[in-house]
């Protein structure tokens, strides 16, 4: 997809602007010591002012963010779909409208059950989109041009076609605890209708719980049976969580922009052990009581010391 360039004549008349006279424009433009970009131009707040209680201000606190859906921005090879390589060769434009934040919307690899928000992979990109060495190409020019880069990452759930995922299916293995498992109702045969846990809707099914025959038992997978729910009581997933994002802050990547985040501290109807009740809605899984907990851990074991 290309941005649609015009300019106006005194009478307020659009003016249609050739592809030739834009790329002079954008060249005097970068020829100018970037003096279009808003680093350049804005003023920073002042420690005083803070958006978050950190003095001085993060850097995220004055910033543009430009969020990107990678599948309609700029297909590269033709094939229909945008790409990393569509979105690297339209970093002069993004720099000319003052960007100083890229958010991208998920390029990890996923089968697509959920546009991306299903991620089989957290250290791969998916071929839809390009390789690893084509998104360290887009950070390295963003970089240079003074443009931060900050991925769509989801840790509430992952793809049930994630290693992790497959593994946990089996009672025996031991990241059986990484997801939240649950017996069939009592007095029901596992996997017949009305035999779910409780009565819970998901976002995008009818029930929460899925029957995994495998196991025998139902998962939770609050946005769909593609989506199970990580158990973020188990510390060795927060611990797996953090050491993918560490991984990504050292490659290079600026920051993070969570998906649901506020769902990962499950209710303590959920937790505790306790017979489930009849109905659980599904408001109620929102801002759990460790949530606080949670991500000021994933802030000291991410972020701490790294500036």
């Amino acid at each position: 997809m290309y941005a649609i360039a015009a300019h106006f004549n005194s009478n307020h008349e659009v003016l249609p602007i050739d592809e030739q006279h834009l790329s002079y424009k954008l060249h005097l433009a970068t020829s100018k010591k970037k003096a279009f970009m808003t680093d350049f131009n804005r003023s920073k707040l002042p420690d005083s002012v803070r958006s978050n209680g950190a003095t001085p201000n993060p850097w995220w606190a004055n910033a543009v963010v430009y969020q990107i859906y990678p599948r309609s921005f700029q297909d590269s090879n033709g094939d229909g779909i945008g790409d990393l390589k569509g979105i690297t060769s339209r970093l002069d434009y993004l720099a000319d409208l003052g960007v100083d934040v890229l958010w991208l919307s998920p390029v990890f690899k996923s089968p697509q059950d959920d546009n991306g928000y299903d991620i089989s992979d957290y250290q791969d990109i998916d071929p839809l989109f390009g390789t690893l060495e084509e998104l360290d190409e887009l950070m390295d020019k963003a970089h240079a041009r003074g443009i931060k880069l900050v991925m769509d990452l989801v840790v509430n759930h992952t793809s049930d076609q994630h290693a992790w995922f497959r593994e946990a299916r089996d009672p025996a293995s031991s990241k059986r605890d990484w997801y939240i498992w649950r017996p069939a109702r009592e007095g029901y045969t596992p996997g017949e209708p009305g035999a779910e846990p409780c009565v819970m809707a998901a976002s995008f099914s009818p029930s929460a719980w899925t029957y995994d025959p495998v196991s025998g038992e139902y998962y939770l997978g609050i946005f769909s049976p593609g989506q199970p729910d990580l158990n973020w009581e188990n510390p060795e997933v927060r611990e797996a969580v953090y050491e993918m994002m560490r991984w990504w802050v050292k490659r290079g990547v600026d920051g993070f922009r969570m998906d649901v985040i506020n769902l990962i501290s499950k209710p303590e109807w959920l937790t505790s052990g306790e017979p489930l009740p009849e109905i659980a809605p599904y408001h109620g899984m929102q801002n759990g009581p460790r949530l606080d907990e949670f991500l000021q851990e994933m802030r000291r074991e991410v972020f701490d010391g790294r500036g």
